[in-house]
């Protein structure tokens, strides 16, 4: 599509979202679960047309010289359609956290004092890549009674647009408004700049990709966001761990998955049990592939199986194979060092000794801290959200996985029988 004005064009969404929040805010349950089963069937009968318009992406793609990577995060194929229609069923089938009121107390003067959650309004979500996430925001954002304009990347327009036409057929048949979902239709970058500066239309913007493209939103936005930078997890070994325990979650935090934000990037394991725990970790570690860096007592323990970490190591996110590890004198040094070079993702603990854990609960300000697990649970579906947008790493307004209850605000509500103050 070709837009001249491109803030002109963002004003007209904009404002267009903010018209249909307030309707959405009206609607019930039924109606929203309704238009997502209608976006699932009609994503559903239109495979052949979202087959060809990402065919579009995809030649155009490897025309710029997109790495295989970017391909395959592009591409929709048979199961990823089958994945993103799936999706749209399980978020109705999810509650909807909408109207629901809590903390209801009377007080002295006679009133009843309660909240009900309520949506934020109209949600702005800006994504790199994956047609896949056109259709997972829509459905978390209208579940949750918000408007949402999307902006996804250039280099899956055709996709997303695609999808976008059998989101807005969709609410339509339920009988809400078409533009509580807009998926921009251009690809200038100048949307992106609009986009964040427009707090009379936008109450929150949520970015999902690389580091740059969050530090840019980060930087340059007028609008709240909820967003992450680094997922610079660790998992401390106390000198109290079971050693099986210690052995397994180590191992599944790094291998499970690399390119993740929670996967495990700093190993600090405890002094006394160093010389016996890290040679087992090391065998299991170099034999799928982990290029481990070390400090001086690693490198010492490991020899050739380990190389000097630098500085910059324990600031890194590698999402791959490559794992730091640290020995630390105690647990208190290992909290040190993660409240210096952690990015407040995620942390674990493993040790038998429930005071130490409570403590490492207390201490460690991360959006995820755990104890005997693998930070690979640090997950929306794996925390019983259903789903996630996102992970925050902020304190306000949502932390952690961002699932419907993240797209939520509460207000106080108050219940009277004719009261007046005196």
């Amino acid at each position: 599509m070709s837009i001249t004005d491109v803030t002109a064009y963002m004003q007209e969404v904009g404002g267009k979202a903010r018209a249909a929040s307030r309707a959405l805010a009206a609607s019930n349950s039924g109606q929203k679960n309704q238009a997502l089963h209608s976006i699932a069937d009609l994503l559903d009968a239109e495979r052949n047309t979202l087959a060809a318009e990402n065919e579009k992406d995809l030649a155009a793609g490897r025309e710029r010289g997109l790495s295989e990577a970017m391909l395959d995060r592009l591409e929709l194929t048979p199961a990823r359609m089958d994945s993103m229609i799936e999706g749209l069923r399980q978020v109705a089938a999810l509650p909807d956290p909408v109207g629901e009121i809590f903390d209801m107390s009377y007080r002295p003067s006679g009133i009843q004092v309660g909240r009900m959650r309520v949506p934020l309004g109209v949600v702005g979500i800006i994504y790199e890549s994956r047609p896949n996430v056109t259709a997972d925001a829509a459905a978390l954002c209208l579940k949750s009674g918000n408007a949402t304009v999307l902006r996804g990347g250039s280099e899956a327009f055709h996709s997303n647009q695609a999808i976008a036409a059998c989101i807005r057929q969709g609410l339509e048949q339920a009988g809400l408004p078409g533009d509580a979902v807009q998926v921009i239709e251009t690809t200038d970058r100048e949307a992106v700049g609009a986009m964040i500066a427009m707090p009379e239309y936008i109450d929150v913007i949520i970015p999902r990709g690389g580091k740059g493209l969050i530090e840019r939103i980060s930087k340059d936005a007028r609008v709240p966001v909820i967003k992450h930078l680094d997922g610079i997890c660790h998992v401390f070994v106390d000198d109290e761990a079971d050693p099986q325990k210690a052995f397994d979650v180590c191992l599944n935090a790094k291998i499970q998955r690399y390119g993740t934000c929670n996967t495990l990037e700093t190993l600090l394991v405890h002094d006394t049990i160093a010389e016996d725990f890290l040679p087992v970790m090391a065998k299991a570690y170099t034999e799928k592939g982990v290029e481990l860096r070390g400090c001086e007592k690693t490198c010492a323990i490991l020899g050739e199986d380990c190389i000097s970490a630098t500085e910059e190591d324990w600031d890194t996110e590698y999402l791959a194979p490559i794992l730091s590890i640290r020995v630390v004198d105690d647990m208190q040094q290992a909290m040190d060092h993660i409240e210096e070079h952690s990015s407040r993702h995620t942390e674990s603990i493993i040790t038998e000794n429930i005071t130490k854990a409570r403590r490492f609960l207390q201490e460690v300000d991360s959006s995820s801290v755990m104890v005997n697990a693998s930070t690979r649970f640090a997950d929306g579906f794996e925390y019983g959200l259903g789903a996630e947008i996102g992970i925050s790493t902020d304190k306000f307004h949502a932390r952690g996985p961002v699932g419907l209850e993240g797209l939520t605000s509460v207000k106080f509500i108050v219940l009277g029988d004719g009261h007046i103050r005196t």
